[in-house]
């Protein structure tokens, strides 16, 4: 038996809640980023699917979120009308309201309707919070652990 089915039926199902777990390392900031290329939501107007692929870059304070339960996260929105920009908003507040990162960045990408691709960015910033410099490092070639 499948262990992901119980009965025929799927055992994880759309969860609007996050989970979270302690950053291992809140003496240094560092850059999280993940890509969900499968978001889909509803046109608002059409009911007609909208796809998107959805990329989260967020500089954790004490909590980051938990990779399941973001996925059965982004996975609530499959069957709900919503605007792409408020839909990006929303995805953003959730996941500060459950992270309280020191900075947080949502961008969405949808896919081309009616000859149009829409693209919103949502940014998120902790009072007093500033990133610190970058710094600018040679680029290895490619190849450069290869003998030849």
């Amino acid at each position: 038996m499948n262990e992901h089915l119980l009965g025929g039926k799927p055992t994880a199902q759309p969860e609007k809640t996050l989970e979270t777990f302690e950053n291992p390392n809140t003496n240094r900031d560092f850059h999280i980023h993940m890509e969900i290329p499968e978001f889909t939501c509803l046109c608002p107007k059409t009911g007609q699917p909208d796809f998107a692929v959805i990329y989260l870059d967020y500089i954790p304070n004490k909590l980051c979120v938990e990779l399941k339960s973001l996925k059965l996260y982004m996975w609530s929105f499959r069957d709900e009308g919503c605007f792409h920009e408020a839909v990006t908003n929303q995805i953003l507040d959730t996941l500060v309201g459950a992270t309280d990162p020191k900075f947080m960045r949502v961008t969405a990408k949808f896919y081309v309707r009616g000859g149009i691709f829409t693209n919103v960015v949502a940014e998120h910033r902790a009072n007093g919070w500033q990133p610190q410099p970058y710094v600018e490092l040679s680029q290895f070639s490619a190849q450069s652990n290869i003998r030849g």
